[in-house]
């Protein structure tokens, strides 16, 4: 089972992910970013690591172990990644932090690096993944434009914001201790885990076209 923690710099993502790994069985935990970014890293470059990263759970998924996965890519890139139909689970959570404290989060990280306009890019970014989280009917052009070839976007972009299967659970880290965001993704995590042993999470195998998954696999 694959299950990605999204959303924009600086959330929180990365801390909470390998904090709860600690606590949990068969879960392998991995940064999106952990191999490196290459200069001039686009849209085509981060479709083709999200699919590199959807066969890594599957190589997980085949020695019974779940993936706990940090990254920007939000629901849609995960589910328009050419392997993901392959998947025993998908699930996707946004964690998310006001502005104010995600520009304050940049300013300490990375003093100096980034001027007004990359952290205004960032706070924009964060803002279209709240909307997308909510709707998948919201600006897709802003991660379907110019993408890489192989993403079957064609898969989700007929849904609407009521389809079950389109669900990313959110987790605000704003003024809250890392402990108690801690606890909610555990829980998370293990609500989706229960889910999917019970034959109720949205998205189990099935919710895509297998067929052109397997086709698709491996070429």
């Amino acid at each position: 089972m694959l299950l990605k923690l999204t959303g924009s710099s600086c959330s929180g993502k990365t801390t909470l992910a390998y904090s709860v790994g600690e606590r949990l069985e068969r879960v392998a935990v991995h940064d999106f970013d952990e191999l490196g970014v290459p200069e001039g890293a686009d849209r085509r470059w981060r479709n083709r690591m999200t699919e590199m990263w959807v066969r890594r759970a599957l190589e997980y998924q085949d020695r019974g172990v779940d993936l706990l996965l940090t990254g920007q890519s939000p629901m849609g890139e995960v589910l328009a990644s050419p392997s993901a139909p392959l998947l025993d689970g998908i699930a996707v959570c946004l964690v998310d932090v006001s502005d104010e404290v995600r520009r304050g989060r940049l300013t300490m990280r990375d003093p100096g690096r980034w001027h007004a306009p990359a952290v205004d890019a960032f706070l924009g970014w964060a803002a279209w993944h709240r909307q997308h989280a909510e709707d998948p009917q919201f600006r897709p052009d802003v991660i379907i434009d110019d993408s890489w070839p192989r993403m079957a976007w064609h898969r989700w972009t007929g849904w609407t914001a009521d389809d079950r299967r389109w669900c990313t659970h959110l987790i605000d880290t704003t003024d809250q201790p890392v402990a108690e965001s801690a606890d909610q993704v555990e829980q998370w995590v293990t609500q989706q885990r229960d889910a999917l042993r019970s034959g109720h999470l949205a998205l189990s195998q099935g919710w895509s076209d297998q067929t052109t998954a397997r086709a698709n696999y491996g070429s």
